[in-house]
Protein backbone atom coordinates (compact mmCIF):
# COMPACT_ATOMS: atom_id res chain seq x y z
CA UNK A 1 0.00 0.00 0.00
CA UNK A 2 1.43 3.38 -0.97
CA UNK A 3 1.87 6.07 1.66
CA UNK A 4 -0.16 9.18 0.86
CA UNK A 5 1.46 12.55 1.49
CA UNK A 6 -0.72 15.59 2.20
CA UNK A 7 2.06 18.14 1.48
CA UNK A 8 1.30 18.59 -2.25
CA UNK A 9 -2.35 19.34 -1.46
CA UNK A 10 -1.42 21.76 1.30
CA UNK A 11 1.00 23.53 -1.04
CA UNK A 12 -1.51 23.69 -3.91
CA UNK A 13 -4.10 25.29 -1.64
CA UNK A 14 -1.53 27.73 -0.25
CA UNK A 15 -0.61 28.76 -3.80
CA UNK A 16 -4.31 29.18 -4.64
CA UNK A 17 -4.93 31.27 -1.53
CA UNK A 18 -1.88 33.46 -2.26
CA UNK A 19 -2.80 33.90 -5.94
CA UNK A 20 -6.49 34.63 -5.21
CA UNK A 21 -5.47 37.29 -2.71
CA UNK A 22 -2.98 38.74 -5.17
CA UNK A 23 -5.67 39.02 -7.83
CA UNK A 24 -8.09 40.61 -5.38
CA UNK A 25 -5.42 43.08 -4.25
CA UNK A 26 -4.74 43.98 -7.89
CA UNK A 27 -8.44 44.44 -8.60
CA UNK A 28 -8.90 46.50 -5.45
CA UNK A 29 -6.41 48.90 -7.01
CA UNK A 30 -7.33 48.60 -10.70
CA UNK A 31 -10.95 47.44 -11.12
CA UNK A 32 -12.17 51.03 -11.58
CA UNK A 33 -9.65 51.44 -14.43
CA UNK A 34 -11.55 48.86 -16.48
CA UNK A 35 -14.58 49.83 -18.51
CA UNK A 36 -18.01 48.99 -17.13
CA UNK A 37 -18.43 45.89 -19.32
CA UNK A 38 -14.91 44.65 -18.55
CA UNK A 39 -15.35 45.22 -14.81
CA UNK A 40 -18.60 43.26 -14.98
CA UNK A 41 -16.84 40.44 -16.80
CA UNK A 42 -14.08 40.46 -14.19
CA UNK A 43 -16.65 40.16 -11.39
CA UNK A 44 -18.29 37.26 -13.26
CA UNK A 45 -14.92 35.49 -13.45
CA UNK A 46 -14.31 35.99 -9.71
CA UNK A 47 -17.86 34.90 -8.91
CA UNK A 48 -17.45 31.73 -10.97
CA UNK A 49 -14.19 30.84 -9.21
CA UNK A 50 -15.84 31.44 -5.86
CA UNK A 51 -19.04 29.54 -6.69
CA UNK A 52 -17.08 26.46 -7.77
CA UNK A 53 -14.98 26.67 -4.60
CA UNK A 54 -18.17 26.79 -2.49
CA UNK A 55 -19.87 23.99 -4.42
CA UNK A 56 -16.93 21.65 -3.91
CA UNK A 57 -16.57 22.75 -0.29
CA UNK A 58 -20.14 21.52 0.21
CA UNK A 59 -19.31 18.24 -1.53
CA UNK A 60 -16.30 17.71 0.73
CA UNK A 61 -18.49 18.39 3.77
CA UNK A 62 -21.27 16.11 2.50
CA UNK A 63 -23.73 19.00 2.63
CA UNK A 64 -26.10 20.48 0.07
CA UNK A 65 -25.34 23.83 -1.53
CA UNK A 66 -27.68 26.49 -2.85
CA UNK A 67 -26.11 26.88 -6.31
CA UNK A 68 -28.18 25.93 -9.37
CA UNK A 69 -25.25 26.80 -11.64
CA UNK A 70 -21.56 27.52 -11.19
CA UNK A 71 -22.24 31.19 -10.54
CA UNK A 72 -24.36 33.30 -8.22
CA UNK A 73 -27.88 34.21 -9.27
CA UNK A 74 -27.17 37.80 -8.19
CA UNK A 75 -23.67 39.06 -8.88
CA UNK A 76 -22.01 40.10 -5.60
CA UNK A 77 -19.98 43.27 -5.24
CA UNK A 78 -16.23 43.10 -5.57
CA UNK A 79 -15.82 43.72 -1.84
CA UNK A 80 -18.13 40.82 -1.00
CA UNK A 81 -16.38 38.50 -3.46
CA UNK A 82 -12.91 39.40 -2.18
CA UNK A 83 -13.97 38.77 1.43
CA UNK A 84 -15.79 35.53 0.61
CA UNK A 85 -12.95 34.22 -1.56
CA UNK A 86 -10.49 34.77 1.29
CA UNK A 87 -12.86 33.00 3.67
CA UNK A 88 -13.26 29.88 1.51
CA UNK A 89 -9.53 29.81 0.71
CA UNK A 90 -8.82 29.84 4.45
CA UNK A 91 -11.32 27.00 4.90
CA UNK A 92 -9.58 24.89 2.24
CA UNK A 93 -6.19 25.57 3.86
CA UNK A 94 -7.48 24.41 7.24
CA UNK A 95 -9.31 21.46 5.69
CA UNK A 96 -6.36 19.97 3.81
CA UNK A 97 -4.05 20.49 6.78
CA UNK A 98 -6.47 18.69 9.11
CA UNK A 99 -7.20 15.72 6.83
CA UNK A 100 -5.30 12.53 7.53
CA UNK A 101 -3.18 11.63 4.49
CA UNK A 102 -5.29 8.57 3.60
CA UNK A 103 -8.42 10.72 3.37
CA UNK A 104 -7.23 12.25 0.09
CA UNK A 105 -7.95 8.88 -1.58
CA UNK A 106 -11.46 8.69 -0.11
CA UNK A 107 -14.22 8.90 -2.76
CA UNK A 108 -16.90 11.57 -2.51
CA UNK A 109 -20.20 11.05 -4.33
CA UNK A 110 -22.03 14.20 -5.41
CA UNK A 111 -24.18 15.66 -8.16
CA UNK A 112 -22.94 18.34 -10.55
CA UNK A 113 -25.12 21.43 -10.94
CA UNK A 114 -26.11 19.93 -14.33
CA UNK A 115 -27.74 17.05 -12.45
CA UNK A 116 -25.15 14.48 -13.48
CA UNK A 117 -23.97 12.19 -10.65
CA UNK A 118 -20.24 12.09 -10.06
CA UNK A 119 -17.55 10.64 -7.84
CA UNK A 120 -14.13 12.14 -7.18
CA UNK A 121 -11.55 11.42 -4.54
CA UNK A 122 -11.03 14.16 -1.97
CA UNK A 123 -7.57 14.84 -3.41
CA UNK A 124 -9.03 15.13 -6.91
CA UNK A 125 -11.51 17.72 -5.65
CA UNK A 126 -8.65 19.73 -4.15
CA UNK A 127 -6.76 19.49 -7.45
CA UNK A 128 -9.86 20.57 -9.32
CA UNK A 129 -10.50 23.72 -7.27
CA UNK A 130 -6.82 24.68 -7.55
CA UNK A 131 -6.55 24.12 -11.31
CA UNK A 132 -9.97 25.64 -11.98
CA UNK A 133 -9.00 28.76 -10.05
CA UNK A 134 -5.66 29.02 -11.86
CA UNK A 135 -7.34 28.76 -15.25
CA UNK A 136 -9.80 31.55 -14.51
CA UNK A 137 -7.23 33.77 -12.79
CA UNK A 138 -5.38 33.48 -16.10
CA UNK A 139 -8.50 34.78 -17.86
CA UNK A 140 -8.59 37.69 -15.42
CA UNK A 141 -4.89 38.40 -15.94
CA UNK A 142 -5.31 38.41 -19.72
CA UNK A 143 -8.15 40.91 -19.45
CA UNK A 144 -5.99 43.17 -17.29
CA UNK A 145 -3.10 42.92 -19.75
CA UNK A 146 -5.37 43.80 -22.68
CA UNK A 147 -6.07 47.08 -20.88
CA UNK A 148 -2.40 47.78 -20.16
CA UNK A 149 -2.69 46.80 -16.49
CA UNK A 150 -0.29 44.50 -14.68
CA UNK A 151 -1.85 41.29 -13.36
CA UNK A 152 -0.79 39.81 -10.07
CA UNK A 153 1.86 37.12 -9.98
CA UNK A 154 0.23 33.73 -10.17
CA UNK A 155 2.68 30.86 -10.66
CA UNK A 156 3.95 28.35 -8.14
CA UNK A 157 7.49 29.64 -8.66
CA UNK A 158 6.28 33.17 -7.89
CA UNK A 159 4.64 31.81 -4.73
CA UNK A 160 7.80 29.96 -3.68
CA UNK A 161 9.88 33.08 -4.24
CA UNK A 162 7.43 35.23 -2.26
CA UNK A 163 7.24 32.66 0.55
CA UNK A 164 11.03 32.34 0.87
Amino acid sequence: MRQMNRLPYVQMIEVKRWADRGLCDTLDRDLARLGEAEAGLMLRVLDHIHAVDRIFQAHLLGRPHAYRAARSEVLPTFETLARDMAEVDDWYAEHVTALPPRAFDQPVDFVFTSGKPARLKRGEIVQHVCLHGAYHRGNAGALLQLRGLTPSRDSITDYLEAAA
